[in-house]
């Protein structure tokens, strides 16, 4: 039987999900600016994993496309 992760971890995919530092990186923003957009403080969704000293807050890509895409749209009810 194939162990998955041996799979998943050698595969060329992209990524599901990105650390802070690379989320911040592919937005443009500041890691600072990130933490202050992060929910619950925020509007950008994120995953915290794990425990103490062990817990990992990571981004889903398909979470800030989405992200993206809303604030990047106009909003509703504003006259252009």
């Amino acid at each position: 039987m194939t162990n998955n992760w041996v799979a998943v971890k050698n595969s060329n995919q992209a990524p599901l999900a990105l650390r802070p530092r690379d989320a911040a990186r592919a937005l443009g923003i500041s890691e600072r600016t990130l933490w202050s957009l992060t929910t619950p403080r925020g509007s950008i969704p994120c995953v915290r994993c794990g425990h103490g000293k062990r817990r990992a807050v990571l981004y889903p890509l398909a979470d800030l496309n989405a992200w993206l895409t809303r604030e990047a749209s106009p909003a509703k009810g504003v006259d252009a």
